[in-house]
């Protein structure tokens, strides 16, 4: 079963492979940073104030967007029947869900951040 993978990507064209190399790099780069980010802005909420908060939950929304593009790669990998079709663009439908929700927690972030803490 592991052996599978590598004879797909025998037939790949190098440039193609690269493409995807660069893609999931960038994807776990990109969740990771998204991760420490939401752990240090909830850690530091309490001693920043709830401008704090708002920016760490932005931050966790951009988390879950990232782990919905992962679950929507992974469950769109065997789909061939127009059915699972069907249902893997239904879910994959919300991906922008997610980044709304995090730029509504930021504005309300900036707009608590301009009236300071005495």
């Amino acid at each position: 079963m592991l052996i599978e993978p590598v004879y797909l990507l025998q037939s790949v064209p190098p440039q193609t492979l690269m493409s995807v190399v660069v893609i999931i790099v960038l994807l776990v780069a990109g969740l990771l940073g998204w991760l420490v980010a939401a752990m240090l802005g909830f850690a530091r909420a309490r001693a920043f104030g709830p401008s704090t908060r708002w920016f760490a939950l932005s931050a966790l929304f951009v988390l879950f967007y990232h782990l919905h593009l992962i679950a929507f790669g992974v469950l769109g990998k065997g789909q061939t029947n127009e059915g699972d079709m069907e249902r893997l663009l239904s879910f994959g439908a919300f991906f922008n869900l997610w980044i709304v929700l995090a730029s509504v927690c930021a504005i309300i972030g900036f707009l608590r951040l301009t009236n300071p803490r005495p």
